[in-house]
């Protein structure tokens, strides 16, 4: 389900036009989510992508996860998309849950670190989920900190941490809660915990088994 927008002053219209714009230029962009601050790119833009990858100093290889506004919009990045992934995704999204799919073969390998899985989540935030819908394609979710460094959970972590080299700041929306999303791997027979964070894998267990 897509969140609707929630612009309630011009403060937070500028800030979300400015970012866009950065966006549709190529640029990166700080941003909140429900779980921690982000760093999008367009996942389509490769450049804007090799960006990423130096203002964090990540490794080549590493995958970056992908941020969505539904269904609809998960398939453009998805080749294959499970029951299962559908029925959790009814469930937590949008929520703090990412589920690891295969990748659709256009995809760059900027974005599946090379392999052939992507992991995808709606967050439960409406500036993420409205700057995907104005794009009009999907974004990168990763952490907004150094790679290796403790994740930044406030506007003034995030600041001190990346705001010299980042192209633009949302400072307006809801803050992070502070916890990272649970990300669970769907390509197997079975669902496969990689990462247990806001939501308990009992949890998505139960779901998959329908006693939930």
């Amino acid at each position: 389900m897509t969140q609707q927008s929630q612009i309630t002053n011009p403060r937070q219209s500028r800030d979300l036009e400015q970012a866009l714009a950065a966006l549709k230029a190529g640029r990166v962009v700080a941003l909140p989510t429900d779980t921690l601050y982000g760093l999008a790119a367009p996942v389509f833009d490769e450049g804007a992508l090799q960006k990423i990858f130096v203002v964090k100093g990540r490794p080549a290889g590493m995958a970056l996860p992908v941020l969505v506004d539904g269904w609809p919009t998960a398939e453009r990045v998805a080749a294959e998309v499970p029951d299962v992934a559908r029925r959790l995704a009814e469930k937590f999204w949008p929520g703090p849950l990412t589920l690891v799919v295969t990748a659709a073969p256009d995809l760059s390998p900027l974005v599946t670190g090379g392999g052939t899985t992507v992991g995808v989540r709606s967050p439960d935030h409406w500036i993420p989920q409205e700057l995907v819908r104005r794009l009009g394609q999907p974004i990168t979710g990763t952490s907004a900190n150094r790679s290796g460094s403790p994740d930044s959970t406030t506007l003034a972590e995030l600041r001190r941490e990346l705001g010299n080299d980042v192209d633009y700041i949302i400072e307006t929306g809801p803050s992070p809660l502070g916890v990272a999303s649970t990300v669970v791997d769907l390509t197997g027979d079975a669902p496969k915990l990689l990462r247990e964070g806001a939501v308990k894998f009992d949890r998505i267990l139960q779901a998959v088994a329908g006693c939930d």
